[in-house]
């Protein structure tokens, strides 16, 4: 007979602490608030707005525009695995997103002439996940692959 043991729940808030992409995504709406808002929210309530349960995104309207939030939301997120890329590699690292107002669109991570990242958008109004590890898991996902281009091809960047 064999048992598996469960594996033990890490609080939200010891995550933030020990995840670089969640500590940069906060990082990042702090730096590109104006009015100083999130100044004294706690970390985890910064984040929560990414997560989004899929009985959420069914409750959300894909025919209207993106609002300015969710937009804000999407370039955070990128622009933090861009930083992180940076940390990484040393190549500076700039985000595009080309966002229609249907929701459809694509999201460019780049270091001069290197194409680091790549995705498409799809009901951007949706953007979200379904928990912190899913957000954690997909964004140093795509940062590691974007880290190991910069590595492999960084003379690209430089030119």
């Amino acid at each position: 007979m064999t048992t598996t043991e469960a594996t033990p729940q890490v609080s939200a808030e010891e995550l933030i602490k020990t995840t670089p992409l969640l500590q940069e995504i906060v990082r990042q709406l702090r730096a590109h608030d104006p009015y100083g808002t999130f100044r004294n929210w706690s970390d985890e309530l910064i984040l929560k707005p990414y997560v989004v349960t899929r009985e959420q995104k069914k409750k959300i309207s894909v025919d209207g525009e993106v609002d300015v939030i969710t937009k804000s939301r999407i370039i955070t997120f990128y622009r933090a695995i861009a930083s992180l890329i940076e940390q990484e590699t040393g190549l500076l690292s700039q985000v595009v997103i080309d966002l229609s107002h249907e929701g459809f669109g694509w999201v460019l991570v780049f270091s001069g002439r290197l194409l680091l990242v790549s995705k498409t958008l799809r009901d951007a109004q949706r953007f979200g996940f379904d928990s912190l590890e899913k957000l954690v898991a997909e964004g140093e996902k795509i940062a590691k692959s974007g880290i190991e281009l910069g590595k492999k091809h960084g003379d690209v960047a430089q030119l």
